[in-house]
């Protein structure tokens, strides 16, 4: 008779810690992804970043909604201390390690692991699926999208928390009546620091070895001239400004748009005293694109922002919330923008654009943008007279302002 193998459900089957282990080894692939991409931006340039379901998938230039995560307020703490803060992915990459070590513990050891540690285990794997519950539930109602890589490590997490509840079934003897042994209570305490001691140690060496962005801050140039002489540039005041802003901006343009939920997000917004300068990459009213567009429909809600008077705030904050419904009808030509426009705020502000004086002020806007020799890119940012280096816009839009003008933070 050929040997006999235990069940699935038996007791003591190691399917548990199988699941368990693949869940860790998941979250370490995915965690591991997200803080390479986030590392290689410590060079201030611009890098393509993981953004697939598949583990180990190759970086591509195509991941908006994972770059968005990554520039997002919420992927990195102490960020006003050290350039781009830590990402909270570092913390993930030791915690799965541990978690790995753990299961692949508790499968080679199977009924010979005491109770205290399957207990343990059971406690604490559900740690990384409430921190990724937390930041999925962030995901959804701040950032309005779903970062791949992230899906990747909630569902690991999900894996992990599986297997260690399921392990709870193992405490029941065997089918031959042998039980696991109970094990020393001191033992958890051994495991919980363990824990601590595996999460923080990779944050602690990528915090000593991240760059001093310092020598780079504010060396991107001045405004040549500060001032549009005829007025024609738009102005809101946060409710506690204490810092003047220049901010050149397209309605249509994606960057722009996190720039934006960064500012309010960080609480920065309502303490800078905004002067915004239009610049639509459009070539219907931009001269100094080239023959293509990059965000069509650009001029025509830059316009509409102009007609907005009062409310100009209001109205960029509508385009940015409705960008991809804008950049569709802005794709089918003019009259469905327009009506898009109309519908919302009514047939008379979509008129005022296409008025003689509308287009005249958005060139204005254009030729102060030329004469202060703006790069043709969005958005720019300006603090008095200082320009900021694009990346020190993104990732050290916090530790820069912490730096040049610690009173917005405050």
């Amino acid at each position: 008779m050929g040997p006999r193998f235990a069940p699935m459900s038996e007791p003591h089957s190691k399917g548990p810690a199988v699941v368990a282990l693949i869940g860790s080894l998941l979250g370490l692939v995915f965690s591991y992804s997200s803080t390479v991409d986030y590392a290689a931006h410590l060079d201030r340039r611009l890098h393509d970043v993981h953004c697939s379901f598949i583990p180990g998938a190759p970086p591509t230039s195509e991941a908006e909604a994972c770059r968005a995560a990554m520039y997002s307020p919420y992927s990195a703490v102490m960020r006003d201390s050290i350039w781009g803060g830590i990402p909270i992915s570092v913390f993930a990459l030791g915690a799965f390690a541990f978690f790995a070590s753990f299961a692949l513990y508790l499968l080679l050891a199977r009924q010979k692991a005491s109770r205290v540690n399957v207990l343990l285990f059971a406690a604490v794997s559900v740690t990384p699926l409430i921190v990724s519950a937390i930041m999925f539930t962030i995901s959804v109602t701040k950032l309005g999208t779903l970062c791949k890589t992230c899906v990747g490590t909630y569902v690991a997490s999900a894996m992990l928390a599986a297997g260690g509840l399921m392990g709870l079934r193992t405490l029941r003897p065997s089918v031959h009546g042998t039980e696991r042994p109970e094990g020393q209570p001191l033992i958890a305490v051994f495991w919980l620091v363990m824990l601590g001691v595996v999460t923080l140690l990779p944050t602690i060496v990528y915090a000593a070895s991240a760059p001093d962005q310092r020598p780079y801050l504010g060396k991107c140039g001045e405004l040549k001239k500060p001032e549009e002489p005829s007025g024609a540039l738009v102005k809101f005041r946060g409710s506690r400004a204490v810092q003047p802003a220049l901010l050149f901006e397209d309605p249509l343009c994606p960057t722009c748009k996190a720039l934006h939920e960064r500012l309010v997000g960080e609480g920065v917004l309502e303490r800078l005293d905004v002067t915004l300068s239009l610049f639509p990459l459009d070539n219907t009213c931009n001269w100094m694109l080239s023959d293509q567009s990059l965000h069509p429909g650009a001029c025509l809600v830059s316009r509409a922002i102009l007609c907005a008077k009062g409310q100009a705030l209001q109205m960029l904050e509508w385009a940015f919330a409705e960008q991809t419904t804008l950049t569709a009808a802005g794709k089918m030509g003019e009259p469905a923008l327009k009506a898009r426009i109309a519908q919302r705020w009514g047939q008379g502000l979509a008129d005022c654009t296409d008025s003689r004086d509308t287009k005249a002020t958005l060139n204005k806007h254009l030729h102060f943008a030329a004469e202060n020799n703006v790069p043709v890119s969005t958005p720019q940012v300006f603090l008095g007279k200082r320009r900021l280096c694009d990346e020190d816009t993104d990732l050290g839009l916090r530790f820069t302002l912490k730096q040049l003008a610690p009173e917005v933070l405050q």
